[in-house]
């Protein structure tokens, strides 16, 4: 097994200040990440991932939903560091009480010491509590002003070596008769070229075939089209990256999914990987495939 300290995070602060967004942002990053962990069960945890390469950096997340942990959790901190494997830092996420009164309201949820459904009692008699752990914290990150994305590209910067979001494209072709897929984010329609089908001997192939790609892409129609395709998304793919999106799914449809989709979504995988990681998937080609 490997010696090297291995990384642990501790995410805590502030309900309503983004721990939920900083979960999932870790996740993205390569952390394995454990949600609402009790502080006691902090060093067994710990034993169950040292011993395995598998888990180079973890992450937990703790908040009040743990009662009490506010008085276990420095001393379990203390004693993992004490061991010499771990390298624990803990990030504590804090917002205003104008911030935090604004999210309750937007969500209609009560922090967790609420009484009467007093906001700002709960939000100051949590503050006070967690005082101590954010004097203790390595890093203090006030989202305040901060949106979900910004959140997550701040501890992008801080805990992975990738400094930019991770974006990648998936180009797909399918067929309409067989149903659209549902986590496209962009679908076309391209049942409108001309279609190899009605060419006795096109049609038992696929546009992976030279014939088929060669018959749909020397069309007059398919190159207008496949031009102005190409111009579109590659005027709106700086847009989504800006946005923070992480994979973008491009859905290429004609009827069957064999011929007109599958040369559109070839070519449309050709010219975008030479900018962008792209991963190409023929949902139907298989059906058509002879055996």
């Amino acid at each position: 097994m490997a010696d090297e300290k291995k990384q642990l995070l501790i995410i805590t602060g502030m309900s309503g200040a983004g721990k939920t967004v900083a979960a999932h942002a870790l996740e993205d990053i390569g952390y394995f990440v454990v949600d609402n962990l009790p502080p006691e069960l902090l060093s067994g945890f710990w034993d169950l991932m040292v011993n395995s390469d598998d888990f180079k950096k973890v992450a937990v997340v703790i908040d009040l939903r743990v009662r009490n942990f506010y008085k276990d959790l420095l001393n379990e901190v203390n004693s993992l560091e004490d061991n010499g494997q771990v390298q624990a830092t803990i990030v504590f996420l804090d917002a205003s009480n104008d911030t935090l009164v604004a999210r309750y309201k937007e969500t209609r949820r009560l922090p967790p010491l609420a009484t009467n459904g007093r906001l700002l009692d709960g939000i100051l008699e949590e503050r006070r509590i967690l005082t101590p752990i954010k004097n203790h914290s390595n890093y203090v990150i006030d989202t305040s002003k901060l949106t979900p994305k910004q959140l997550k590209q701040k501890l992008l910067d801080e805990f992975s070596d990738r400094k930019k979001q991770p974006f990648s494209i998936e180009v797909m072709s399918f067929g309409f008769k067989y149903g659209m897929p549902i986590d496209a984010d962009d679908v076309i329609d391209v049942r409108f070229l001309p279609n190899p089908f009605y060419i006795p001997e096109l049609r038992p192939f696929t546009g992976l075939d030279k014939r088929v790609f060669d018959y749909v892409m020397d069309k007059k129609e398919t190159q207008v089209f496949y031009k102005k395709l190409l111009d579109l998304l590659e005027t709106a793919i700086p847009g989504y990256i800006k946005e923070g999106k992480e994979k973008l799914t491009v859905a290429i449809g004609c009827t069957g999914g064999q011929h007109r989709s599958v040369a559109i979504a070839q070519q449309l995988a050709r010219d975008l990987s030479k900018k962008y990681p792209v991963d190409i998937t023929h949902r139907e080609v298989s059906r058509y495939t002879r055996k």
